[in-house]
C-alpha cells in the first residue's frame, strides 16, 4: 500500500481518550458499535495515512475486532503493517480502520433521529401534528425531491420530518409545524393524490382542516375549513384561519 511519503506523525500513548465516548451503562450493543465506529473515524481522521492504530485504540480492540468480523471495520494486512511501521518509525501491531458499511452506518447514525434526545423545542407559534405511517412516507419523498421542486418544501420542514419522533403505541410520527410548514404539507400531499392515494391528503384535512387548492394562486394556496366554511390560507402563511381541532 501506498502511503505517500514517509513524515513521522506525533503520537501519544493510549490514554483516557481511546475509550468510547459516551459508552456506559444502559447503552445498547449497536449503540456501543457506533461508538467505537466513531472512535475509529476520528483516529483515521487525525492520521494522514488514515489508519486507526492499535496504541490509541488498545482498549478497545477486542470491540474493533469483533466489528471485522462483522465487516465494518478492515483490519491492516502484515505486509500494509510493515509499511505503517516504516511510516511511524515504530512497530504497529494491529491497525484499522472503517469499511464502506461501516462509514455509511456511521453516517446513519448521526443523521438518525433520536426520539429520547434529538427533537428540537418547538418553534413559537408551531403545532403538533400527528402522522400515521403512510402519510410520514409520503411527506419524505416531498422533502426528498425538494431541490427538483419549483415549489419546494418550506423552510425546516425538512429538518422536522428528519427528526420526526416516533409514537410507537399510537403508530404516529409527531412533528411541530409552523403554519407555513402546514400549508407545505398539504402541498406535498396534494402532490402524493394526484399521483396515488388520496388517503394521506384527505386525513390531513380532516385532522387539521388544511388542503391544497390549485385554483387559489400560483404560490400554491391552501383552504382552512372552519366549521363548515371556507377561508384562503397563503403559502406563505401570512394570514391565519381560526384554531380548527384535530378531528381526533
Amino acid at each position: 500500500m501506498t502511503y505517500g511519503s514517509h513524515r513521522r506523525l506525533t503520537v501519544r500513548a493510549a490514554g483516557p481518550d481511546a475509550r468510547v465516548p459516551g459508552a456506559g451503562v444502559g447503552m445498547t450493543y449497536e449503540d456501543r458499535a457506533v461508538a467505537v465506529l466513531k472512535t475509529v473515524a476520528d483516529r483515521q481522521r487525525a492520521a494522514d495515512h488514515g489508519w486507526a492504530l492499535d496504541w490509541y485504540l488498545g482498549p478497545l480492540r477486542q470491540r474493533v475486532f469483533h466489528l471485522a468480523e462483522r465487516g465494518l471495520t478492515q483490519l491492516e494486512d502484515r505486509e500494509d503493517r510493515a509499511a505503517l511501521s516504516l511510516w511511524e518509525e515504530r512497530p504497529v501491531r494491529w491497525a484499522t480502520r472503517l469499511t464502506p458499511p461501516g462509514h455509511d452506518l456511521l453516517l446513519y447514525a448521526r443523521h438518525c433521529p433520536r426520539p429520547d434526545t434529538d427533537q428540537r423545542a418547538p418553534s413559537p407559534g408551531a403545532r403538533k401534528v400527528e402522522l400515521i405511517p403512510a402519510q410520514m412516507t409520503a411527506l419524505r419523498l416531498f422533502v426528498l425531491l425538494a431541490d427538483r421542486l419549483q415549489v419546494p418544501p418550506a423552510e425546516g420542514l425538512a429538518e422536522q420530518v428528519r427528526t420526526a419522533r416516533r409514537d410507537a403505541p399510537a403508530n404516529r410520527h409527531v412533528l411541530y409545524l409552523t403554519e407555513e410548514q402546514m400549508v407545505s404539507v398539504a402541498y406535498g400531499f396534494w402532490l402524493h393524490r394526484m399521483t396515488g392515494s388520496a388517503l394521506e391528503a384527505n386525513r390531513f384535512a380532516r385532522d387539521y382542516g388544511i388542503t391544497h387548492d390549485p385554483a387559489a394562486g400560483a404560490e400554491g394556496a391552501a383552504r382552512r375549513y372552519v366549521t363548515g366554511a371556507v377561508a384562503a390560507v397563503p403559502a406563505s402563511g401570512g394570514t391565519t384561519a381560526d384554531s380548527v381541532g384535530t378531528g381526533g
